[in-house]
């Protein structure tokens, strides 16, 4: 059996597990730190060796564990390029390499809807899909991961493509279902559009929905109507752990 690490890192809270490589399950309780205050790329890595140096413990020397990071960024051959509820300071960070001397080893870093497709194409709702899957997950914004037979083509930020005059995300995320307070079948003919959108630009074989309002995804994703199947995440809160460690190990 082999390991490897995966950390999520969020706006709020910083989380990492032990993962078996071989069935993406976790092979350890989950370890969770806040966010450290201004999210600051000091203290946000000070956190994450703290959290790798506890998963590390249980190992015993069993194997030396891939470690994996995903992060809310676009992330450009190891630098992140944008940054989401944390500090500018991120923004043309070389991740890879800060990372990498704070805690003395490789790291492989990811985006966060990278990373949660991934994880859902090798072990979750799309494995042995063949064509293109899309995963979207719907929150504040709208993340996007696209796999091909397999293979992730990174950074695609789908939420941002411009519908009627403004980005996708800005009408169609499951913050602008709260905040204007509209019905699920309301929210659900903004998403047609999105989705009627993004299947005519690349014709996927699945899409994948993930996000915490997954859990509800019976309310709206039956009055959607595509051309590809579209059902809810399995791996939920787990994804970008086991995507961050899967690609990590790759």
């Amino acid at each position: 059996m082999s390991h490897a690490i995966g950390i999520d890192i969020g706006g709020t809270g910083i989380k990492g597990a032990l993962v078996d490589l071989d069935s993406g399950e976790l092979a350890s309780d989950r370890v969770k730190r806040s966010t450290p205050e201004n999210g600051e790329p000091a203290g946000i890595i000070e956190t994450v060796r703290e959290i790798v140096h506890e998963l590390e413990a249980e190992l015993d020397g069993a194997d030396a564990a891939h470690l994996g990071v995903c992060f809310p960024a676009i992330v450009l051959e190891g630098r992140t390029m944008s940054a989401a509820n944390v500090s500018d300071a991120w923004i043309g960070l070389d991740a890879d390499s800060a990372f990498g001397e704070a805690l003395g080893r490789d790291i492989h870093f990811v985006n966060d809807a990278d990373a949660a497709g991934f994880a859902e194409a090798r072990f979750g709702a799309a494995r042995d899909v063949r064509g293109l899957v899309i995963m979207t997950t719907l929150g504040t914004g709208i993340g996007s991961a696209l796999i091909h037979r397999g293979t992730l083509i990174p950074n695609s930020e789908l939420g941002h493509l411009e519908i009627d005059g403004a980005d996708a995300e800005s009408r169609a995320a499951n913050s602008a279902r709260e905040r204007e307070e509209l019905s699920f079948a309301e929210w659900a003919e903004r998403l047609q559009r999105f989705y009627s959108h993004v299947e005519f630009l690349f014709s996927p074989s699945l899409f994948v929905v993930g996000g915490g309002i997954s859990k509800s995804h019976e309310e709206f994703l039956p009055l959607l109507d595509l051309r590809a199947p579209i059902v809810p995440a399995e791996l939920r809160n787990n994804a970008g752990i086991i995507g961050a460690a899967a690609l990590a190990a790759d």
